[in-house]
């Protein structure tokens, strides 16, 4: 019964449900910002200890040995490592330069959160548009070791050597707060695997996966009761940067369903295509960026406007594929 609930809490904090929390944590942590901006400093103290256990759970859940399963389908995984590595970044940048150029810290936020590709709640959203999860398990764990590779090099490349950060310092901070979580998520779930029997693994899994959203908006609230001044001073970007991720996920969409039609994927690689070009990794690069880049609130408002409309994107991308797999649209485009 345990097991069911909380699995079940996992599957409804995926969509609309998170998307809600999280504004609840930006609204309470605004609240007290304003009316109490001595605890609104004082919760700030405890961000450090949100980033780790927020990345220790979201590498907790990823099944590294998956990277395996993906040598028989080299063809989708490299199709998708260049859409989401090289094609999306440059995108990206596109729009953050056309809509952001004069302002470069909400335009580093988004060039951060546009080319990392999702490591957590893709999957969940394959998985209700009828898409093939299998494959995507694999593709999450090299999703999440190629842009740990390059994220100190991309976001030098992109403009953040004008905050007067080097990329040594970057690779650093890396490896005190991503790496050391990321050994000690390996480990342990390693050796979940070998003393636990697959049922409590699961278990184990989807409570980590449900302390996720809550860990996550905790981190915006603390930010948001630190830095709510700043933020409200900067509103008037606020459609600008709505507008740029809106033209980047038009643009992604399209990219994957081109890409789809010229590699004649099956329907359910195409929903597994569009789910990971269309979902960032928002949630693990908020808590990083607040590490590597900290005090700097404008870019993390960035990552977290992407969360936002996000989601609601995802839903309905789910229900346009769900349609066209209804009315047999994507399967006659397919035979012809």
């Amino acid at each position: 019964m345990l097991k069911h609930t909380i699995e079940n809490m996992a599957n409804i904090l995926v969509g609309q449900s998170a998307t809600i929390l999280l504004f609840a944590a930006i609204i309470l942590g605004s609240s007290i910002g304003i009316e109490y901006p001595d605890l609104g400093e004082g919760i700030s103290t405890y961000v450090d200890y949100t980033v780790l256990c927020l990345v220790f759970c979201l590498l907790f859940e990823v099944e590294y040995k998956n990277i395996l399963k993906s040598l028989n389908r080299l063809t989708f995984i490299v199709s998708a490592v260049v859409a989401n590595f090289v094609v999306i970044p440059v995108l990206g940048f596109a729009f953050s330069a056309f809509f952001l150029q004069a302002n470069q810290l909400l335009f580093v936020g988004l060039m951060i959160y546009f080319i990392s590709p999702c490591t957590d709640w893709f999957l969940g959203f394959t998985r209700l548009a009828k898409g093939n999860t299998a494959l995507g398990a694999a593709l999450l764990p090299i999703n999440l070791v190629i842009q740990l590779l390059l994220y100190p090099f991309y976001v030098q490349l992109f403009g953040l050597s004008t905050l007067d950060t080097d990329i040594t310092n970057i690779i650093q901070t890396l490896w005190q707060w991503f790496l050391i979580p990321l050994l000690s998520a390996v480990v342990i779930r390693l050796l979940c695997e070998r003393l636990l029997i697959r049922r409590q693994i699961e278990f184990l899994s989807s409570l980590v996966s449900s302390l996720v959203p809550f860990l996550l908006a905790l981190l915006v609230g603390q930010m948001f009761a630190a830095n709510v001044g700043t933020l409200i001073s900067h509103l008037a970007f606020l459609p600008l940067i709505i507008l740029a991720i809106i033209c980047f996920f038009i643009a992604t969409f399209y990219l994957s369903d081109t890409i789809s039609k010229f590699m004649n994927f099956p329907y359910e690689d195409r929903v597994l295509l569009t789910m990971t070009t269309a979902a960032r990794n928002a949630p693990l690069m908020l808590a990083l960026t607040i590490t590597v880049i900290p005090d700097q609130p404008l870019i993390y408002v960035a990552i977290i406007t992407g969360m936002l409309v996000e989601l609601p994107h995802l839903i309905a991308i789910k229900m346009i594929l769900l349609k066209s797999y209804s009315d047999g649209t994507y399967s006659d485009l397919q035979a012809s």
